[in-house]
């Protein structure tokens, strides 16, 4: 190590000793060996501008542990998040807080994607026009308009007089397709653009991962000079940047886009080219198609995941009578682009759609690409996705970085990237089999904080009746613990027949405890409500597998029906595999595993979230102990004390 670097880090060590300056700063800050080694780790490889990839377990304080390091190097620096919950508390709370501690004038910025912010024109549009579904929407409308004339940022979250779920808020931002620009008479009170002027000015910048490669990679208007200025770029929650990446380096069309675009045309329409009828008779009729093609399909068992190959005969029709409404459309609209700007922009637009429609239709995206489509209540998209998500995410890394010149750090965090210390299966995914690892464990007493138990006599997972059985063996730990339980499940299905079993277990019990189901109602309503009420049991799926964090008596059970395999149909999984297979490789130990114990790992992660909790993480699923791999995927997990017997886990809590 250098002088230079060895003086770096020797700064950064001392602001967390325990009459450091963050002690100082912040009032329940503790020094942490794994803190201080992580900090300094990284400080070492932003010195040496390296990629690190690094897994910190709960309570390590992995945030603090990069963000020191990170502002005391002095350059510009990009924070990326998988969540907006994270995003939000790195601006509000913890950056200020480092600032403060480092006593630089360091300026910080938060930046989101465009949906997060009102726009004028189109709000005032919606407005003008009157053409709402429901009073509800009217009435949200006119709560976002009072909203936007006091706000200062713009930023939807600050509306709190107006749920988040709200359909009124399509009407009142805009989309990449959508918006004017620079030729928008509302440009100089444009929240993002107000954003983006800020983010580019500002020393340290926090994103989300989405918007990382939707925006900046991706160049999109602009915002990409973030990438070229920043000298370190931090993913945290960087478990989920595979996946996300994976959307951005393939291609994609969605039936939303279209029915905004259609909204935009008859809006554009009326404004410039009144006279002319057919245009918006060819944008009603692309609708009225785009809604047909949705009640087309029924949604598949795989998360609504259909492969292009499985398209039935009705279902193949209903895409090219969409395909035939976009090419009416772009013919309408190409005899009057003239007579407007906006209309020349949605002219170009509307040409894009029916490009990317017809490639999509014709598997024009390449021989090592996988078509599927995604299925929603709502909606259909189209998407082609790359199989290697690594070599597009190292070939994006190193042409940046030959590109402009400019060698920067990338630090990769999260509490789940490896198993059991291994990194071969995130590296990968990554594209950066090289990359410096190391893995710090969670500072907390696991063996005397929680127990690991695994009910005896369960049925195999894939089995009818399985749910039922996951019910009858945790009801006795619930009646142990009243409530104050997570019952993660890896299907909706499941969790519907659970809802129903619990629902009778309470009543015949004479318990009116809380039962909040995801979907009735937002993920952070629900969890409000869950640390509010005594003894309230959730029901949750995939949204809450993580980034939750409830501490404290209120969660002292997590439940995990089954071990969170990713369903082998899964059009990009399946056709992953079958390329690794053909390769001569083994993709259940390659592929599926190693995803299931990230999964796995961050769902026994909402249990223990501070020193003081204590709790039973009950896995439902016997091949965790009964097949050869299991013990790959326990070892993985935090060390508890394990157990077979009711009895334990009943006792537990009467110990407690």
């Amino acid at each position: 190590m250098s002088e230079v670097v060895s003086e770096v880090v020797n700064e950064v060590a001392a602001l967390f000793t325990a009459d450091g300056r963050l002690a100082q700063v912040i009032p329940a800050f503790r020094s942490r060996p794994q803190q201080v080694e992580m900090a300094e780790r990284i400080a070492t490889a932003i010195a040496a501008r390296e990629a690190l990839v690094v897994e910190a377990g709960t309570g390590t304080g992995k945030t603090l542990a990069y963000l020191v390091p990170a502002l005391q190097s002095g350059g510009k620096v990009l924070l990326s998040t998988a969540s907006k919950t994270l995003q939000d508390q790195l601006f509000q709370r913890d950056l200020p807080a480092v600032r403060a501690a480092l006593q630089r004038p360091i300026t910080i910025a938060l930046l989101k994607g465009r949906a997060n912010y009102v726009c004028h024109l189109h709000l005032g549009r919606a407005l003008e026009s009157g053409r709402f579904h429901a009073p509800t929407e009217v009435r949200d409308l006119k709560k976002i308009a009072q909203f936007a004339a006091r706000t200062t940022d713009g930023d939807r979250m600050a509306c709190q007089s107006v749920s988040e779920d709200s359909v009124a808020w399509a009407y009142a931002v805009s989309s990449r397709d959508n918006c004017l620009g620079s030729d928008c008479p509302h440009v100089r009170d444009c929240f993002i653009l107000k954003a983006r002027k800020q983010a580019m000015e500002a020393d340290v910048v926090v994103v989300n991962h989405h918007l990382f490669f939707a925006d900046v990679w991706l160049k999109d208007e602009g915002a990409g000079e973030l990438l070229p200025a920043a000298q370190v770029v931090v993913f945290d929650e960087a478990h989920q940047l595979p996946e996300i990446a994976g959307l951005f380096f393939g291609e994609r069309i969605a039936t939303g886009q279209l029915l905004d675009l259609c909204r935009s045309v008859r809006e554009a329409a009326a404004v410039t080219a009144a006279d002319y009828a057919p245009l918006p008779k060819a944008a009603h009729a692309l609708e009225k198609q785009l809604k047909d093609a949705r009640l087309a399909f029924s949604a598949p068992t795989s998360g609504g995941r259909l492969p292009a190959e499985r398209l039935a005969e009705s279902e193949s029709g209903a895409l090219n009578v969409v395909y035939s409404g976009l090419i009416l459309l772009c013919d309408e609209i190409a005899t009057q682009a003239e007579r407007s700007d906006e209309l020349g922009r949605l002219d170009e637009q509307c040409a894009e759609a029916k490009q990317g429609w017809q490639r999509w239709l014709d598997g024009a995206c390449g021989a090592d690409w996988v078509r599927w489509l995604e299925i929603t209540t709502y909606g259909l998209t189209l998407h082609a996705t790359p199989l290697d998500i690594g070599s597009e995410f190292e070939r994006r890394i190193k042409g940046s970085e030959q590109g402009e010149g400019t060698a920067r750090a990338w630090i990769f965090t999260s509490a789940t990237l490896s198993v059991n210390g291994d990194f071969t299966h995130y590296l990968r995914q990554i594209g950066l089999p090289d990359a410096a690892t190391q893995v710090w464990d969670s500072p907390y007493d696991y063996e005397r904080q929680a127990l690991l138990y695994v009910p005896q006599g369960m049925p195999e997972a894939n089995t009818p009746g399985y749910t039922a059985a996951v019910v009858a063996r945790a009801w006795p730990v619930l009646q142990a613990s009243r409530g104050h339980a997570f019952m993660l499940f890896t299907s909706l299905r499941a969790l519907r027949e659970a809802q129903g079993m619990l629902t009778q277990c309470l009543a015949e019990a004479g318990l009116n405890w809380p039962l909040l189901v995801q979907g009735e109602d937002s993920r952070s309503s629900l969890l409000e409500r869950f640390r509010s009420q005594p003894n309230a049991i959730l029901l949750g799926s995939q949204s809450f597998w993580e980034g939750v964090d409830v501490a404290g008596e209120a969660l002292s059970v997590v439940i995990i029906d089954k071990l969170p395999f990713q369903p082998p149909d899964d059009p990009v999984l399946a056709a992953r595999m079958e390329q690794i297979k053909q390769a001569g490789g083994k993709p259940f130990f390659e592929v599926q595993l190693p995803q299931a114990v990230i999964s796995l790992k961050q769902g026994a992660g909402r249990l223990i979230r501070r020193e003081a909790d204590r709790g039973v993480l009950m896995i439902c699923d016997v091949r965790l102990v009964e097949k050869p791999y299991g013990k790959r995927i326990w070892l993985s997990l935090p060390p508890m004390r394990r157990t077979r017997l009711e009895g334990d886990a009943v006792a537990f809590f009467a110990a407690g």
